[in-house]
């Protein structure tokens, strides 16, 4: 086994009318995985998951789905986290339907409160939202807390690891374009892909280290905000981060994570690109 590569939904250049047949291209393209994107809401009948999944197990695709981005474990009112249960038990049900193994979800908003109290908000509605699942027969799905782009949202590194720790199912989704973008630029590089692999292995240990979620793109930001908008790996620039470290430690790793790319458009060329330079470094 070695890592898997595939885009966040259809690319400007995706051939087909249906997302049905998006297995059957990205295989073609040498391809091995998909994430079905709901984040706008859950408009996808049982009829057309079943056929994305049947499709997908055709062709060797695996595949995750992105739940809806509206997502907020950090709002502590009842109301709220009871839609987003409802986000996230509907976006399982589709997973169930299409065989998706993960399901992604947004961390939450600070909403004017510290991180350490938007934090355990959201460890408490996360441990509801498990329970729900299990509730529904969904336990089989691992739920994947995503760290978040913007300086005032839940998920850093650190806070997403600690989500995580609640349950074995718990895979962390490591959007690294994310990271660069909360940290001004400063996430990149050999050190800092070292030093975050080595603590996601440190709190998680290496079995489910070695399995985490991924999200990657170029992504420009603010000076004060943080994430401001994707980009391609064309783009000129300077948007980071760079591909190259991150893909040279998970092969000497010999780790097997899933990388979704998030590129704006171009997301299905530039998942061939960083699988492309991650094989020469597994077989170098």
């Amino acid at each position: 086994m070695s890592a898997r590569f595939g885009p966040a939904g259809n690319a400007e250049d995706f051939p087909y009318k249906a997302s049905a047949d998006a297995p059957k291209w990205l295989k073609e393209l040498g391809l091995d995985c998909y994430e079905y994107q709901c984040g706008k809401g859950i408009h996808v009948g049982e009829d057309t998951a079943r056929k994305v999944g049947e499709n997908a197990a055709r062709h060797g695709i695996s595949l995750s789905l992105h739940a809806p981005y509206f997502i907020n474990l950090a709002n502590p009112d009842p109301y709220s986290l009871e839609k987003t249960t409802g986000y996230i038990t509907g976006a399982c049900l589709v997973a169930s339907q299409m065989g998706a193994q993960r399901v992604v979800i947004h961390s939450g908003a600070l909403m004017k409160r510290t991180r350490s109290q938007a934090l355990d908000i959201a460890r408490h509605s996360l441990k509801q939202v498990i329970a729900a699942c299990d509730d529904r027969g969904f336990g089989h799905i691992a739920l994947c807390p995503e760290t978040m782009g913007k300086i005032n949202q839940l998920g850093d590194l650190d806070e997403v690891l600690e989500l995580c720790t609640l349950d074995a199912r718990l895979v962390p989704c490591i959007d690294f374009g994310h990271l660069y973008a909360r940290s001004l630029g400063a996430d990149d590089g050999v050190e800092v892909m070292e030093r975050m692999l080595d603590r996601v292995q440190e709190v998680l240990g290496e079995e489910r280290a070695s399995r985490f979620h991924s999200h990657f793109s170029h992504i420009q930001f603010t000076p004060n905000g943080g994430e401001k908008c994707h980009r391609t790996f064309a783009d000129d620039g300077g948007f980071g981060p760079d591909w190259t470290p991150l893909a040279a430690a998970v092969a000497r790793r010999g780790w097997e994570p899933t990388f979704i790319c998030e590129s704006a458009g171009t997301q299905a060329r530039d998942a061939v690109e960083m699988k492309r330079i991650y094989r020469q470094f597994l077989e170098g």
